[in-house]
């Protein structure tokens, strides 16, 4: 799978006790336009797995190009991945990254266990967007697009 890009987006929710939780994803697509759906796959072992299956929302902060360091600030384990981070609460109350691509919220509709990961089911309530080329992901790199 290595060998088919994708785009690189800040999955973020809070604990039961407001903590806000966060982790790299690229396990993320658009299922449904009516109504808007779309499904992230998160690993089992993530810290912020607990966070998401208890919270019932998450945020989909999706990264530009000029977010690498986002992108692998929260694609480690531990640590405080907010502090420093410019960040506010969403509509949903979970906390969306300052100046990202765009922004999905979402309530989750479902879980579905899928090996090592969960596949959480997602219907959308509030979406931002700006202009900005896409991080992306390929072949164990991060990449920029190029040309037209």
């Amino acid at each position: 799978m290595g060998h088919f890009a994708t785009g690189v987006a800040v999955i973020t929710t809070r604990d039961v006790d407001g903590k806000p939780h966060g982790l790299t994803v690229n396990a993320l697509c658009s299922v449904s336009l009516d109504p808007p759906l779309l499904l992230v796959c998160l690993d089992k072992r993530a810290e912020s797995h607990p966070a998401l299956g208890r919270a019932g929302a998450f945020a989909v902060n999706i990264l530009g190009h000029r977010h690498e360091d986002l992108s692998r600030r929260f694609a480690t384990s531990g640590g405080d991945k907010f502090g420093h981070v410019s960040h506010r609460v969403g509509r949903t109350g979970v906390p969306i990254l300052d100046g990202v691509l765009g922004v999905v919220e979402c309530r989750v509709i479902a879980a579905h266990d899928a090996g090592d990961h969960t596949i959480y089911l997602g219907e959308v309530e509030h979406l931002e967007a700006s202009e900005g080329d896409p991080l992306l992901f390929f072949r164990g790199k991060y990449r920029r697009l190029s040309g037209n």
